[in-house]
């Protein structure tokens, strides 16, 4: 799975992996009661956007872990 600006927080969010990769890129979403009611809605570009975070970094990342869960 290519995970890009246009994927829903909730497409990721009970992945162990990537939940790491969140918290290391600070996203405060994680812990915020707002964004659990709103994960289905708020997409990697649009928390990047909010937070001023680096959307290609935490792709690059988030990439790069998850896709070595389907090689293996």
């Amino acid at each position: 799975m290519k995970i890009t600006k246009e994927t829903f927080l909730a497409e990721i969010f009970n992945n162990e992996k990537a939940r790491t990769i969140l918290e290391k890129h600070q996203v405060p979403c994680l812990s915020c009661p707002y964004a659990q009611e709103e994960m289905n809605e708020l997409t990697i570009g649009q928390i990047c956007e909010m937070y001023e975070l680096d959307s290609k970094s935490l792709l690059a990342d988030l990439n790069k872990e998850l896709n070595k869960e389907s090689d293996e």
